[in-house]
């Protein structure tokens, strides 16, 4: 039976991740997932200079989910170098880098130094919002997409992934975008902007007011983006968004995604992905299917 996948030349021993920011840089949850069991670890991520994140408070539960605004909190480029890629090379697994930045400019700086590392993939954060554009996120605008997606293709030496934004009129025209620039694959999706208000305190749940909504709860959209977008592109799409168990990671696989990321699950069940992958095959066994690649985009 195979469970292997490749994603723009890289071969993943399954078609599981992690999804960024919900599994730190893979220290924390070694002690809990054999991190080898993974077709890949995705990262928090990773700024050229460290970045202190939004106040607090910055998590929220809501039904179905919950919102976060740690604002992309992380110690910056040269730690991740020094501390997190040396951790993750013990292990039999790929790793994916995810690049976030306030300007081109500093998405640049990140993948030309990480050109030389031991990293397998990059999955570049296209939703932070872009100063120089009055903070509209880079990925809200297709010809930003496009732009940033063939500027960090002229500096990386490793496969480039774009990470799209779901908070757009239409996900197709932001995928067909990524996939002109350049982009070797797609993940999708990021998290749907939300609100929470207390209303004992009668204040936003959140400092920032607004959080990015993940969880069980945004599954069924994120499903039809993937659905809608492997219709329209050529490049492969790591599917995410309120993925549990393995019936879930199924839905967006027959839907047209390659591999799957899970995110919020890991806050609740460290071992979320394991379960997962475990489960994947276990559905193969049951139905006599030789090679999960048959079952990519099955659904039509």
């Amino acid at each position: 039976m195979n469970l292997k996948v490749t994603i723009a030349g890289v071969e993943w021993k399954n078609p599981v991740t992690t999804a960024s920011g919900t599994f730190g840089s893979g220290a924390e949850y070694s002690e809990f997932v054999d991190l080898n069991k993974l077709g890949a670890v995705t990262t928090k991520g990773v700024a050229n200079v460290p970045w202190p994140g939004n106040p607090t408070p910055r998590i929220a539960e809501t039904y179905g989910g919950m919102l976060n605004a740690i604002g992309l909190q992380n110690p910056g480029v040269d730690v991740f170098v020094k501390r997190d890629i040396p951790m993750l090379r013990q292990y039999d697994t790929n790793i994916i880098v995810n690049v976030c930045g306030k300007t081109t400019e500093d998405y640049i700086a990140v993948v030309e130094r990480l050109a030389n590392e031991d990293v397998d993939m990059l999955e570049i954060n296209i939703s932070c919002p872009n100063v120089k554009e009055g903070g509209i996120a880079f990925g809200q605008d297709p010809k930003a997409v496009e732009a940033i997606t063939a500027e960090v293709k002229k500096y990386a030496k490793q496969p480039v992934i774009m990470k799209l934004s779901p908070n757009v009129t239409s996900i197709v025209e932001m995928a067909k975008a990524a996939e002109a620039g350049g982009a070797d694959a797609l993940s999708m999706i990021n998290t749907l902007t939300g609100m929470k208000i207390d209303i004992k305190k009668r204040c936003f749940a959140l400092a920032n007011k607004t959080g990015g909504m993940s969880g069980p709860a945004v599954k069924p959209v994120a499903v039809r983006m993937v659905y809608q977008t492997a219709q329209a592109v050529k490049i492969p799409i790591i599917g995410m968004g309120g993925i549990c168990t393995a019936e879930d990671a199924l839905e967006f696989i027959m839907a047209g995604a390659t591999a799957v990321s899970v995110g919020t699950a890991n806050f609740y069940q460290p071992d979320a992905t394991i379960k997962v992958a475990e489960g994947i095959e276990a559905y193969m066994k049951e139905y006599g299917i030789e090679d999960i690649n048959s079952l990519i985009g099955c659904v039509k």
